[in-house]
């Protein structure tokens, strides 16, 4: 059960994960667009939004006028939905802000405003799950158990449960894993064995388990982030 908080909170989840959406999907037209007339532009939504602003002032690629007017009516659509996802990310935060849980959870590696919002309007009483485990489990970040004849077998996670706190928790832990390769010495030593020791498909995953299992401690005994140490 939420309380009507927590569901406004996820409304603006919603909504925003709506205009995100739709701001992918106005980034590949653009980047279609571009390569029917041999444009290509480099991997990143901020070079799109660089892109897009640029042909509105008039800086505007060799291609008919049709297709550039075509084009400037896309970018225009683009900028504008992209203005609205910063709109509901800066209100995601200033009500995260506001929330002991979630900025407790803010305190750790890879977790956002948007991820601890997130999490805090959806989970609400984290005690309802009895183990770190359950919640990992919960959130599909478990292994399957393939286990037969006495032999031990794990495979792929579940991937089942609240898919979009999932999703947001893989983001974080890529970005801190990517991070990690460059930087060992930047992170946890458990990270960076992880990170040496398995693909890093794997290892994503893997931290992504583990930081659902800190998150159940730290709003089950309402205790701040501490930094592993060696």
């Amino acid at each position: 059960m939420k309380s009507e908080d927590q569901q406004a909170i996820l409304a603006l989840h919603r909504t925003r994960n709506l205009a995100v959406r739709q701001r992918t999907q106005l980034a590949n037209m653009i980047r279609s667009l571009l390569r029917e007339f041999g444009h290509v532009l480099r991997s990143g939504i901020e070079a799109v939004i660089a892109f897009a602003k640029h042909h509105l002032e008039g800086e505007r690629p060799d291609m008919p006028d049709l297709a550039s007017g075509i084009l400037g009516t896309v970018c225009y659509q683009f900028l504008g939905v992209h203005e609205r996802v910063e709109g509901y990310s800066k209100m995601i935060e200033k009500y995260a802000q506001l929330d002991a849980n979630a900025r407790r959870l803010m305190r750790m590696p890879g977790v956002g405003p948007i991820t601890a919002s997130a999490i805090v309007a959806t989970i609400g009483d984290a005690k309802q799950f009895r183990t770190g485990r359950d919640l990992a489990a919960w959130l599909g970040l478990t292994p399957l158990n393939k286990s037969s004849g006495g032999k031990e077998k794990l495979g792929k996670t579940t991937k089942k449960g609240d898919r979009y706190i999932r999703k947001l928790l893989i983001t974080g832990m890529t970005s801190r894993a990517l991070m990690g390769r460059k930087h060992p010495e930047r992170i946890d030593i458990w990270s960076a064995r992880i990170l040496s020791e398995k693909p890093f498909r794997l290892a994503k995953v893997a931290m992504a388990n583990r930081s659902a299992r800190i998150i159940w401690a730290i709003l089950t005994r309402q205790q701040e982030y501490r930094q592993p140490v060696a």
